[in-house]
């Protein structure tokens, strides 16, 4: 089973949030309840989780569950 909370941390003013991650969904923007600046993703990320969470969304946990 996924986990479905994320902590994400802003990578401009460093603030924290914990996050509960769709299951079925990647999330490509968020804004930051810290400085409200807009965040994407990386390049190569599907979605903020994957570039500033401490957990990779659903999607991804399943996919590197089962290669």
């Amino acid at each position: 089973m996924a986990e479905l909370i994320s902590i994400v941390t802003c990578p401009d003013c460093g603030h924290q949030s914990a996050e509960t991650m769709p299951v079925d969904a990647c999330l490509y923007y968020y804004a930051c309840k810290g400085c409200g600046r807009s965040i994407r993703p990386k390049a190569g990320d599907c979605c903020v989780f994957c570039s500033y969470g401490s957990v990779p969304c659903p999607p991804i946990q399943e996919e590197r569950a089962f290669p």
